[in-house]
């Protein structure tokens, strides 16, 4: 248990990042982290006032089976398909962190204390299965700040517009590229402005776009490096950055719109920008590099712990770091492309690979629960 004064201590980075408005989620769930209390005490001791979770990350909690067995024998023994105790047991963990979180939730006005859950990825370029889904996981999880993660794929964006109309709190995830971004602003605002027409509350309708950070470095720098020039090797390690700050330009501008001044009006919510895959893939890189780098006013970095640990440690908070050089940004994005590496490529890519990863991961849930509801003597058909 983290004493007083080690929670003093390791708290200062992270308080000085949430005072500079970088509201903290932890990019992590299970049932052993939510049983032994270790949820509550970061949300305590580490300024963690959110969660998300995404496929891989079930994946890897129920497929270790620690603290599942019980449910995973009572779901046998009803015979359920494994389908329904897949989501039988992600929406019980998702139910539970949402009464965890829920004090946050009600001391921030519904900003904070959320807990996102994704729709299955298998829906990720079906638009009705992905509407059916998200109101059927808002049902199930019935809690108020529960967040339903929908991909920012072509189908997802008419998806994000109709389940904000019917007013359920989203997470867009798996954003890479500039124009998807607003393309993505632009499909909240529509489900507000569906959502006002049909006289639901604007202001219990919160959402976050989750956009992508370290993968774009991963890839770019990949190419880079095969290019191997110093000019190429100069620009390793600056896409990403540049990337998510030309996003937050984006977010200034759709939300000093006409058009977002009369929502506000309503008493719509902003939809924040929210700094996803922040922990470092490269070694040669401050493990902080997409904290420190990445702190602006009105958003959210999900960390998963190592990186938290790691922020709480040694990270460099100094202020805004977002907003001092758009034309630096996109000079390095320019520098980028007249390498002859193609942006639109790579982000298209990016999100490809995003929406394959995340099916895979959750196939391979469904063959591991498989297996051990068959153990326990019932076949799920």
């Amino acid at each position: 248990m983290i004493t007083v004064t080690e929670a003093t201590a390791t708290a200062g980075a992270l308080k000085r990042l949430s005072d500079e408005g970088v509201s903290i989620w932890l990019d992590d769930l299970s049932r052993r982290r939510i049983e032994s209390g270790n949820l509550a005490e970061l949300v305590e001791n580490k300024n963690v006032v959110g969660v998300t979770t995404n496929p891989s990350i079930f994946q890897a909690a129920i497929g270790s089976g620690e603290g599942y067995e019980e449910q995973l024998s009572d779901l046998a023994v009803r015979g359920v398909t494994v389908d329904e105790a897949v989501r039988m047991m992600t929406t019980a963990d998702v139910r539970a962190a949402a009464d965890i979180l829920r004090p946050v939730h009600d001391a921030t006005g519904g900003l904070d204390g959320r807990v996102s859950i994704e729709v299955d990825p298998r829906l990720a370029h079906h638009t009705v299965a992905t509407v059916a889904e998200a109101r059927q996981l808002a049902w199930l999880v019935d809690r108020p700040n529960v967040m339903i993660k929908i991909p920012a794929t072509r189908a997802g964006l008419p998806a994000i517009t109709e389940v904000i109309g019917l007013g359920i709190s989203v997470n867009v995830t798996l954003i890479f590229s500039l124009e998807r971004y607003r393309e993505v602003m632009d499909a909240y605002l529509a489900g507000l402005e569906k959502a006002a027409a049909h006289g639901v509350d604007l202001a219990g309708i919160h959402s976050v776009a989750s956009f992508f950070v370290s993968r774009v470095d991963a890839e770019i720098d990949k190419r880079l490096t095969v290019l191997g020039t110093a000019e190429a090797l100069a620009l390793k390690g600056r896409a990403a950055l540049a990337n998510a700050r030309l996003a937050y330009e984006a977010y200034e501008d759709v939300f000093a719109s006409a058009r977002w001044q009369k929502l506000e009006t309503a008493g719509a919510n902003r939809q924040r920008p929210l700094w996803a895959s922040t922990g470092v893939k490269d070694p040669a890189y401050k493990d902080t590099l997409y904290v420190d780098e990445l702190v602006a006013p009105g958003t959210v970095n999900t960390m998963p712990e190592a990186t938290l640990n790691a922020a709480a440690d040694h990270g460099e908070i100094t202020g805004d770091t977002v907003t001092g050089d758009y034309a630096g940004a996109r000079a390095d994005l320019a520098a980028v492309q007249a390498l002859g590496i193609s942006y639109d490529e790579v982000v298209q890519q990016l999100e490809d690979e995003g929406v394959a990863k995340f099916e895979v991961a959750w196939n391979d849930l469904l063959a591991t629960v498989t297996k051990s509801l068959d153990s326990k003597g019932v076949v799920a058909e």
